[in-house]
């Protein structure tokens, strides 16, 4: 909390005479990215934010406003963290890139995810990325549909890592639920429930494979919005060459 003069009845010190940094917007918003880091986007309040830049809760109210514009700050903050693929890349290059980055900035800083899956990052923070990613969707053939295409992958992306970071805080259960799966893997009479369970079992015997479960459904999840959507783009294709029009 702020230094001040101690036991006198003096007025406190300046931020500057006592040696701390100026608070400014800035550095408000980069503490709480911090503590996203540290202890995910809901696990951390304003009081604590105060205390990480040596200021009283008012201070921030003051520079950024309630802990929704702050967390909206952070949110935006990290979204500015992706990096965008070479716009020369084959959409489809294009895209595996670009989600392949978007997990790791997300799961660095847990609860991301879920606030741009229900509410997406700001239009200042989104422009960069939309525009890059529509644009590499028109330039393959989408047309009026490229809009829809992005925001199928990066929602279905977001949701998929809100799950991760929801689930990692859920480890007993979800190790309960596993080894209860586990148990069918011999269930002929249950041909489905059996190939899960032998995929749970070897899942609980490998820790290699269950330290990679998550990374590798996630992949998978791209990999067929990418396929379902190439073959979209092949039926577009066939409808302009017919001249029908794309429904």
């Amino acid at each position: 909390m702020p230094t001040s003069s101690s036991g006198t009845g003096a007025r406190p010190r300046s931020r500057a005479a006592a040696g701390l940094p100026a608070i400014t917007a800035e550095r408000v918003v980069s503490a709480a990215t911090q503590l996203t880091s540290d202890v995910g986007l809901d696990n951390w309040t304003l009081r604590q934010l105060a205390r990480a830049v040596d200021a009283y809760p008012a201070v921030i109210y003051h520079h950024v406003g309630d802990r929704d514009a702050v967390v909206n700050a952070v949110v935006d903050r990290v979204v500015g963290l992706l990096e965008l693929p070479d716009p020369d890349l084959p959409w489809q290059v294009w895209f595996t890139e670009l989600l392949a980055g978007l997990r790791s900035v997300l799961r660095t800083y847990p609860g991301c995810a879920r606030r741009l899956a229900l509410f997406g990052p700001s239009v200042d923070a989104a422009t960069r990325s939309i525009d890059a990613g529509v644009g590499v969707l028109l330039t393959a053939g989408f047309g009026s549909e490229s809009a829809l295409a992005y925001n199928l992958m990066v929602m279905t992306a977001c949701q998929f890592v809100a799950m991760e970071d929801d689930r990692e805080g859920a480890l007993a259960l979800r190790i309960e639920n596993t080894e209860a799966y586990a148990t069918y893997r011999e269930r002929s009479d249950l041909p489905g429930m059996a190939e899960l369970g032998s995929a749970m079992h070897d899942l609980m015997g490998d820790p290699d494979l269950a330290a990679n479960y998550y990374a590798q459904l996630y992949d998978y999840a791209v990999q067929r919005c990418l396929d379902g959507l190439a073959h979209r783009l092949e039926e577009l294709r066939d409808q302009g060459s017919t001249g029908l029009t794309a429904t």
